[in-house]
């Protein structure tokens, strides 16, 4: 403690408590189809998925044709897939689930980057380029910008923070076909764009970063009912921290579905066949644990994981 003071560094506070960590979610979403042909092949991507610190609690699956359907997890990501073949007429998917998240909480200061030459094999595949996030030809830009900053969670920060200041949240700006570059050049977007964004820029600089999806807590109710959401999930340390580019959300309320390279790997429904979709109907509120006590997502200054 003596050296810091000699340095001038800011005392170390203490992280949140570990009672405060840990918030009870209550979620359920409903996706309404027609189908207009016969054997239309749906993957949904709309379990809660299981994490190691993500645990579900409850999950109810109700689906108003009676048809065969699996639920079948990636061992790897533990990301859930729905599984099922409609015939024609209205499909009406509901889901609910009740998770506990127990955050990991460090201090930015303490969390480093890794060399890749240490980066472990399963997360080497969110250094290399995508789909969506073309970070080999962001490279001089991205190092440009953020290549002399200091190493660490305050660069990941940085970028985040870049994003966010030069990115227009807009709805209906952009398509399945919008990519990272797209967005970069138009400066506007949804969610999904800030996070492809953002994650090309940190691939960039040889910082693992991957694409996650769910359902978030908190979003600011101007910007309309609550939807699926995008962020980003940054490999630093041991474990996966997570950012939210598109500043709509509270981390500390996401209740992740999947994780994935971009958005090709989870969308939270990919469709094979002609069909008419309707809006989601989307309910999420925090309720009391199981100490009786209701704690709810807040904005906090800590680094924040549900991994590890």
């Amino acid at each position: 403690m003596l050296v810091g003071k000699r340095l001038g560094l800011p005392p170390r506070r203490p992280l949140t408590p570990r009672w405060l960590a840990m918030v009870r979610l209550q979620l359920s979403l409903q996706l309404d189809y027609e189908v207009y042909g016969p054997g239309c092949d749906f993957v949904f991507n709309i379990h809660a998925a299981h994490t190691a610190r993500q645990r579900v609690l409850h999950d109810a699956l109700t689906i108003n044709q009676n048809v065969p359907s699996m639920v079948e997890t990636d061992p790897a990501t533990g990301n859930r897939y729905l599984r099922l073949t409609a015939m024609p007429g209205p499909l009406s998917v509901r889901y609910e689930t009740t998770v506990d998240i127990d955050h990991h909480f460090a201090l930015p200061a303490d969390v480093a980057e890794v060399p890749v030459a240490r980066v472990p094999a399963h997360v080497l595949g969110y250094i290399y380029p995508s789909r969506y996030c073309q970070s080999d030809r962001l490279h001089k830009f991205a190092t440009r910008e953020f290549g002399q900053r200091w190493q660490g969670y305050s660069r990941v920060q940085s970028i985040r923070d870049w994003v966010l200041e030069r990115t227009l949240f807009s709805s209906n700006t952009s398509n399945s076909q919008t990519s990272a570059l797209d967005t970069l050049l138009e400066q506007t977007g949804v969610c999904r764009d800030f996070a492809h964004l953002m994650i090309a820029l940190c691939r960039a600089i040889n910082i693992p970063a991957r694409f996650a999806t769910g359902i978030d807590y908190g979003a600011d109710p101007v910007l309309g009912p609550t939807d699926f959401h995008a962020y980003v999930e940054v490999y630093l340390g041991d474990r996966w921290y997570m950012f939210d580019p598109s500043g709509t959300a509270i981390p500390m309320g996401f209740v992740r579905f999947g994780t994935g390279r971009d958005a090709a790997d989870v969308a939270f429904a990919t469709i094979f066949g002609s069909v008419q979709s309707a809006a989601p109907i989307i309910h999420i509120e925090a309720v009391p644990g199981g100490d009786g006590q209701l704690r709810v997502p807040y904005h906090c200054i800590e680094a924040i994981s549900t991994d590890g």
